[in-house]
């Protein structure tokens, strides 16, 4: 089942399988419906069916078999069967482009890329974005489609332009619930039906706007844009804005008071322990300053900071602007002030008091990769260690101390002792990591190659 895709003079042999692209730009072209007359097996979502036999009915017998596209294992069964006939002719029909979180993948890892002759029509994402006027170079893009939406819901918190691909469970409600609390001045932009000129719709809403209202289908795509942050400047590199060059930032690049601060070789540990990246949510408890949750948010993390005081809750707010980024802080005491945020994939813990034991634990009980926490006083240890470990994570931690060149006078230098600090940190196990990671990929699926 092979074939050539092209040649210097842009001949090529017919592939098996041809992938169109459609519905959000014009309508099929003549190449299209050539391949539609001659296809032995036609397969797509039942509006895309529709849409090439206007009047007959997606599954009406005709010259071609039609196989409305649901569960996606299923229907590469029947491509698979139908294939070993002679001069078997498949056409599937698929939004946009199929080769953008669409069916292309599914195809060609099932029966390989030179089986295919895939014509792509123009993405959702970039079709939403130009019905505003804008660019989307810069955007974050994120398929939410037969996933949990957790991860769409982070994306757009921690960036300012996001284009989510959307699915049952995951649409416009689903997303903004996720972004009612703590996503101040998010604008979602709903595109339905992008492509139909008689039912497409393009709607500027508030997260609380959207979630309040009932979303019929095909939803094409959700735009999620925070229009108080600068547009970007012109670029060569596509996507999200390219990570800081540096992190584990001097204490001098944030405001705080009285050197209460996460000290730069800790929070350069810290920082790698808990891997903060786009699509996470990270949380800083005891933040103070912020410094932890301003970096994992310029990692691209979705970050949020806890602070029990009213003066400190104003400087993690002014750390984040001057950095540019957005952290959701919350004022109040932990473990009462966890109860209302959706669980984090990683924590950060400053501090020590009484209470750390009952932080750590209830932090430890939630968090789904990880927690890492900083502590000064040696009699704390065993409890920290205790209550990772008591919730079933693996205890692990270092005694970090440190020496910074210092001038003395006489263009001389000293070494400067910094306060040793202990970093403990707990993982979650493989095993268990990787079971809730597999709950996640069984939602995936089934009509993954329906929506791009």
């Amino acid at each position: 089942m092979s074939g050539v895709h092209g040649t210097g003079t842009g001949a090529r042999t017919a592939a098996p399988i041809r992938v169109f692209g459609t519905g959000t730009g014009e309508p099929l072209g003549p190449e299209a419906r050539k391949a539609l007359e001659a296809a032995t097996l036609v397969i797509g979502a039942r509006r895309h069916l529709e849409a090439a036999y206007p009047g007959t009915g997606a599954r009406e017998a005709g010259h071609a078999g039609r196989i409305v596209l649901g569960p996606l294992a299923p229907a590469l069964d029947r491509v698979a069967e139908h294939l070993a006939r002679d001069e078997a002719r498949v056409v599937v029909l698929a939004s946009g482009d199929p080769g953008f979180f669409g069916i292309v993948r599914a195809l060609a890892e099932r029966f390989g890329a030179d089986a295919l002759d895939v014509r792509p029509g123009a993405p959702s994402v970039a079709v939403a974005f130009a019905r505003l006027g804008l660019t989307w170079d810069d955007a974050v893009v994120v398929s939410a489609h037969g996933r949990d939406p957790r991860t769409a819901v982070h994306a757009c918190l921690a960036h300012p332009k996001v284009a989510v691909l959307t699915g049952p469970g995951a649409g416009p409600a689903e997303l903004a619930a996720g972004l009612v609390h703590g996503a101040g001045g998010r604008t979602l932009v709903v595109a339905t039906a992008l492509g139909d000129p008689r039912r497409e719709r393009v709607e500027r809403l508030t997260p609380a706007e959207a979630v309040a209202r009932d979303w019929p289908d095909p939803v094409s795509v959700v735009l999620c844009l925070d229009e108080s942050r600068a547009p970007s400047p012109a670029r060569t590199l596509a996507g999200p804005a390219a990570g800081p060059g540096r992190w584990a930032l001097e204490e001098s690049e944030f405001e705080h008071r009285d050197s209460m601060i996460t000290k730069f070789e800790v929070r350069a540990l810290a920082l790698a322990r808990l891997g903060p990246r786009t699509g996470d949510l990270v949380w800083d408890i005891g933040a103070g300053s912020g410094s932890v949750a301003v970096e994992c948010a310029r990692l691209g993390a979705a970050a949020v900071a806890v602070e029990k005081a009213a003066d400190g809750v104003g400087r993690i707010r002014a750390n984040a602007s001057a950095h540019g980024v957005y952290v959701d802080v919350v004022h109040g005491s932990a473990p009462a002030a966890l109860d209302d945020l959706a669980d984090p994939d990683a924590v950060f813990v400053g501090g020590g008091g009484r209470e750390l034991p009952a932080v750590v634990t209830a932090c430890a009980r939630r968090a789904r990769r990880t927690v890492v926490v900083a502590l000064a006083a040696l009699d704390r240890v065993p409890q920290v260690r205790a209550a990772l470990a008591g919730a079933g994570l693996e205890p692990e931690g270092v005694l970090l101390q440190s020496s910074r060149l210092a001038p003395l006078p006489g263009e001389v230098t000293r070494l400067a002792a910094t306060n040793p600090v202990f970093l403990l940190w707990g993982s979650r196990p493989s095993a268990q990591a990787g079971e809730r990671a597999g709950m996640a990929a069984a939602r995936v699926g089934a009509s993954e190659g329906a929506t791009q």
